[in-house]
């Protein structure tokens, strides 16, 4: 990968796609995949380097087991055990996301990694800093000048190019709801109960084949909002509570659930929009009807949901030797 210029002739890495799946948002015909570049960013991915004290690397809280969410904590420990203040989403799939974080206060994947970097609560470091040790490393010269030719030092734009040579791959294309998708498979009578109930009342947010719409909507967890959620980055009271929608490929792995991981099962999840909505002035609309709040679902309902859920887990994911 040539570096800041358009290598369309270069070999590129990216998966082919299922023919229902959107164009990816990152340039990838401009910025593409390429073998050494995501050796480099896999690299860097795992490398505590990253981190002030050398302790906490990005899959520390992005484990491939549980599709790269953390499944050790509610909310997500960085150095010194310090606690953050939200659950660590899942990272699979990025190249189809406008925005990131729960409240989108990123627009880039690019500028995803500084987030964790340089959050006291995280990895507490500077790019600056990380790139020096980059710089005086006794590998990663050779290894960007193999990526990104005719550079003589490391940078943080190419270092942070790097790691999304890596984020891109993680596509999740190939759960059992793909399989029935291509023809190559079928529901059982349950999960097929669960798609219809799904695509009737869940699927105007979770929509597919993401399963997000990419929208911030208050899902009535609270009344007063100790997290602002998207308020935080807009400062819009409109805006209060309001958290990106996640996406629910690989949401039976990726317990515990919402931006503070209040909830630790589907069932749980389930019961909140039957019966926990609470209402304030940023309720999302498809909540309330009149003076009824929530999703009307029947335990059988829900039961047939969580099986339907069940097939959006890729396994081939999570067991690929390549992350």
């Amino acid at each position: 990968m040539a570096c800041g210029q358009d290598n369309t002739d270069t070999e590129n890495l990216f998966p082919e796609l299922p023919s229902y799946f959107p164009d990816p948002v990152y340039p990838v015909d401009k910025f593409p995949v390429t073998q050494a570049g995501f050796d480099l960013g896999k690299k860097l991915f795992n490398d505590p380097i990253l981190s002030v004290d050398q302790s906490i690397a990005c899959s520390n809280c992005h484990v491939k087991a549980v599709a790269f969410v953390d499944p050790q904590h509610a909310l997500s420990l960085g150095v010194n055990e310090r606690h953050g203040i939200r659950n660590a989403p899942s990272i699979a799939n990025m190249a189809f996301m406008k925005e990131f974080m729960w409240d989108g206060g990123v627009v880039h994947l690019d500028f995803v990694p500084p987030n964790a970097i340089e959050n006291e609560l995280e990895m507490d470091e500077k790019l600056a800093h990380v790139v020096a040790k980059l710089n005086r490393s006794s590998v990663y010269p050779a290894m960007f000048k193999n990526v990104f030719s005719g550079i003589d030092t490391i940078t943080a734009p190419l270092m942070l190019k790097a790691l999304s040579q890596y984020q891109l791959m993680l596509v999740s294309k190939a759960s059992k709801y793909d399989k029935v998708r291509q023809g190559k498979d079928q529901f059982s009578a349950d999960e097929s109960k669960g798609y219809e109930i799904f695509k009737s009342k869940c699927a105007a947010c979770h929509s597919e084949p993401l399963f997000t719409n990419q929208g911030y909507f208050n899902n009535g967890l609270d009344v007063v909002f100790p997290d602002l959620g998207r308020a935080r980055i807009t400062e819009d009271l409109g805006d209060l509570g309001k958290f990106k929608v996640p996406s629910l490929r690989n949401v039976a792995l990726t317990a515990p659930y919402m931006h503070d991981a209040r909830f630790k099962s589907l069932m749980e999840v389930l019961n909140h929009y039957s019966d926990g909505v609470k209402d304030s002035p940023t309720l999302a609309a498809p909540l309330k009807s009149g003076s009824q709040l929530g999703i009307a679902l029947t335990l059988a309902e829900k039961q047939s949901l969580i099986a339907f859920l069940g097939t959006l887990t890729d396994h081939e994911l999570i067991s690929d030797p390549r992350f």
